[in-house]
């Protein structure tokens, strides 16, 4: 068995695997905050998250881009793991969806994008989400959308 320590990392990685359901199914905070820890920060390098520091802020903008501009969005996860020493749980998905919705920078275009990006979630002793980096080219979406040049 896993022991007492296996069960621990388990339960880690259960909640942030939660999160990352809640988070792709546009429940937005009030769907994901059982998972977070207090004040949980978020970071993502990229320009269309740059204003973004909390994990409350980052599910709000999540559910607030699939409801609107990305309206009917989907995302698959391609493969997950975590790691005990770091106390990190990772998520590789890909989400598709088609500019369709009201909302965005322009009027509808459309134009679909299905776009690969990775989560990478900081767990605490209290195996809830303490601070959340997401890998995502921004522009590649941006292009695909017609949102860019």
């Amino acid at each position: 068995g896993f022991g007492v320590l296996g069960c621990w990392f388990m339960s880690a990685f259960e909640n942030a695997t939660k999160y990352f359901h809640a988070c792709e199914s546009l429940e937005g905070w009030e769907g994901c905050k059982q998972y977070v820890a207090e004040g949980a920060g978020f970071g993502g390098q990229c320009e269309a998250l740059a204003d973004i520091s909390t994990l409350e802020a980052y599910t709000e903008w999540m559910a607030g881009l699939g409801k609107g501009p990305l309206v009917g969005c989907s995302y698959v996860i391609n493969g997950s793991g975590w790691d005990e020493e770091n106390r990190m749980a990772v998520f590789f998905g890909t989400i598709t969806g088609s500019h369709n919705g009201e909302g965005g920078p322009v009027p509808p275009t459309g134009k679909e994008t299905q776009t690969d990006y990775v989560y990478a979630c900081k767990m605490n002793a209290d195996d809830k989400v303490e601070f959340m980096t997401k890998v995502w080219n921004v522009s590649w979406t941006l292009r695909d959308l017609g949102w860019a040049a």
